[in-house]
């Protein structure tokens, strides 16, 4: 591999480690088409960079090919870590314990959780396997830091192998209320996991909330004040560290002159008045099915307009091997079929439906092009989309319509909230987001950009390593 990387066949020691279920970079090609590495764009690998390369660090992960095993190499002065899964083991322990067991249940049970003992088998495998890998790279007394649902039994596995470390966990999706974990027949084993943890991060105060009383009262710990107490009298501690974004960079990327060329080519070729922007993975915890049937019924009604505005609905492809994803496609697609045809007209639908991920610049276009953006789902750990919506809007204008589900509600309460279950309140709010005078509209976008510029990435990172003790 080219593009600053390195070969090794065992990386140095790590004062600070990442576990995470992929690799902090991608597979890609150069200029002269050979095999490269690239980092991966998203938020978290942006906040840790500059401390791992200052630590010197490492990060453990799959690098997303099956049945291929690679080296440890070094790229823009990180160490990296491939952990090798087999195609058994990505359809058994990712596709299904992962995200057909843990996902689901996770996220109140949206969709029926299959619970399978070959696919746990897999996950203890596996979760074993990236627990030995941070046991060999970190230094002693390090600091290993282990990411989301994934890899759930690896803090307890590790601090078997390793005493001396420093173990930090973030869950990155919601936690759920005792009577919904509890269905899960390795309930206590996931528990015990998460128990080596010196700190355990969740996204809001009612996700640490149910782990504390779930330690307490399935594991029998003595739990006090954020703190459980280990049977080896150690103690490890809970709380709520909301995730974020790289505020300052959206904005920055958002007043690009490309990116304003391109949002008002967006507004010409939607040739509408207002425009509404919804942009999710293509998920049933997303709640698409509820906001697409809510525009639909305000277009019926006349209370949209379709020859004044549009909604435009990015879905991004998402877990396509997976029976219940196929199905959610399908039915939102014949969804939006419908709705346009029974309320279009020739070269004017009003909903716009795609399925595509786009690059970042685009969507920070999207973002400056819309008068208001829908964030609805029916469960979020916390929804970063909201928050990239009120990065770009450094006019000051706008509206979020934002999902109370969402643990991005707790912080942007300035925000239209609505219970997407409840279509007919979802209306009436998307409806008064539209309508509301550009004062009203800039007094709310302002305390948002405030929350969200305050409370960026670097602060979530920043907060959460000098709880758990990197110096």
């Amino acid at each position: 591999m080219t593009n600053n990387s390195r070969s090794s066949q065992a990386p140095s020691r790590a004062s600070f480690v990442v576990v995470a279920n992929r690799l902090a970079v991608e597979r890609t090609t150069d200029d002269q088409d050979e095999p490269c590495w690239r980092t991966s764009p998203g938020g978290l690998v942006t906040a840790l960079e500059p401390i791992m390369k200052a630590k010197e660090g490492a990060w453990i992960g799959w690098h997303g090919a099956p049945d291929e095993v690679l080296e440890p190499f070094r790229h823009d002065g990180i160490d990296m870590v491939p952990v090798p899964l087999s195609r058994d083991e990505v359809a058994e322990f990712y596709e299904g314990f992962s995200n057909a067991t843990l996902w689901p249940l996770y996220h109140d049970s949206v969709a029926f959780p299959e619970f399978h003992r070959e696919w746990w088998d897999a996950y203890v495998k596996v979760n074993r396997r990236f627990a030995e890998a941070a046991a060999e790279v970190a230094e002693e007394g390090g600091v290993v830091w282990v990411q989301d649902y994934q890899l759930q039994l690896v803090p307890k596995m590790l601090r078997d192998k390793r005493p001396d470390l420093k173990i930090g966990f973030f869950l990155h999706i919601p936690f759920p209320p005792q009577e919904l974990f509890q269905q899960l027949p390795w309930r206590k084993q996931v528990l015990e996991g998460l128990s080596g943890a010196d700190l355990v991060g969740f996204q809001v105060p009612g996700g640490a909330a149910n782990f504390l009383r779930l330690m307490k009262d399935r594991l029998g710990l003595e739990t006090r004040r954020g703190e459980f107490v280990r049977p080896d009298g150690t103690r490890g501690r809970a709380g709520a560290y909301p995730i974020s974004i790289d505020a300052q960079a959206f904005q920055d990327l958002a007043n690009h002159p490309e990116t304003v060329e391109r949002a008002k080519e967006i507004r010409e070729d939607l040739d509408a008045e207002i425009v509404f922007l919804g942009v999710d993975r293509l998920d049933y915890t997303k709640g698409l099915r509820q906001r697409i049937r809510a525009f639909g019924e305000l277009f019926k009604s006349g209370q949209l307009d379709p020859d004044k505005a549009v909604f435009l609905q990015v879905a991004t492809p998402s877990r396509e091997r997976v029976e219940e994803y196929k199905r959610l496609r399908d039915d939102i697609e014949l969804l939006v079929g419908r709705i346009n045809g029974d309320m279009g007209r020739i070269g004017r639908a009003p909903i716009t439906y795609l399925h595509a991920g786009y690059p970042r610049q685009e969507m920070a276009a999207l973002y400056r092009a819309a008068d208001v953006m829908v964030v609805t789902p029916l469960r979020d750990g916390m929804n970063l989309v909201a928050k990239e919506y009120v990065a770009c809007r450094g006019s000051g204008d706008g509206a979020l319509v934002l999902s109370e589900f969402a643990g991005a509600a707790r912080e942007l309460k300035q925000a239209w909230q609505v219970n997407p279950y409840d279509i007919d309140g979802m209306k009436d709010q998307i409806l008064a987001a539209a309508g509301a005078d550009q004062t009203e509209k800039r007094r709310r976008m302002r305390q948002l950009r405030r929350q969200v510029f305050t409370h960026d990435i670097n602060r979530w990172a920043e907060t959460f390593l000098r709880d758990l003790g990197l110096e």
